[in-house]
């Protein structure tokens, strides 16, 4: 809310797709907890939060992931390493527990919610699993983007991974069988001095080209 427009645009300016992290710096636990909650606070479609963002701490276990990344280095070398799955399905299970979650944070008897669940149970139903999965999996990355605004805000680099065996690491991380699947990742942490990406002009569009006024 403190923000300025060109502090935003600034921010937003200075991030790119980190390809090498220094590997001896580390974030602070009082920044890394904001980016967290960053992804808690990301939106989604109905509220429902179809995902869960697993922080891969264990340098074995991120060991094992390497080779299953292209063997991209940041998966070992950034500060920290985030895998963000999505539910395989959209169960009247699912729904039910948003719904009850909610009607306790904002302290509503179950008949006022009955309507809001009525009618997302209904969106789910005229949907096969499969389709349910790629609603839930386009969901994520809302957090992505959203988690990698937030990290950059607070000066904090990042990359986004799809370069990713998901099968492999739903196996490693013991997703399989879990009702979540892999989707992507992303590496956060700081920049090495010697990325040479840092320094490259940010290519986009003219505005012009992206962006119509209607």
């Amino acid at each position: 809310m403190n923000q300025t427009p060109d502090q935003l645009l600034a921010a937003l300016r200075w991030r790119y797709a980190t390809k090498q992290f220094d590997a001896s710096r580390k974030i602070p636990e009082d920044i890394w907890a904001a980016i967290e909650e960053s992804l808690v606070l990301t939106p989604s479609s109905f509220g429902l939060q179809p995902w869960k963002f697993l922080v891969v701490k264990n340098p074995a276990v991120r060991a094992r992931l390497l080779p299953e990344s292209w063997s991209q280095p940041q998966v070992t070398d950034a500060s920290h390493f985030v895998v963000l799955t999505a539910r395989t399905d959209l169960s009247t299970a699912d729904i039910d527990a948003w719904i009850s979650r909610m009607a306790e944070v904002q302290g509503k008897s179950p008949e006022d919610v009955a309507p809001l669940k009525g009618m997302i149970a209904g969106f789910a139903e005229r949907m096969s699993e499969e389709d349910r999965h790629a609603w839930n999996i386009r969901q994520v990355y809302i957090a992505l983007g959203q988690l990698m605004a937030a990290a950059a805000v607070l000066g904090i680099d990042s990359c986004p991974m799809e370069g990713i065996s998901a099968p492999a690491y739903d196996r490693i991380l013991g997703l399989e069988g879990s009702g979540y699947a892999t989707v992507v990742a992303c590496a956060l942490g700081y920049r090495s001095p010697e990325d040479k990406y840092a320094a490259a002009p940010k290519a986009r569009f003219d505005t012009a080209k992206v962006i119509q006024h209607v």
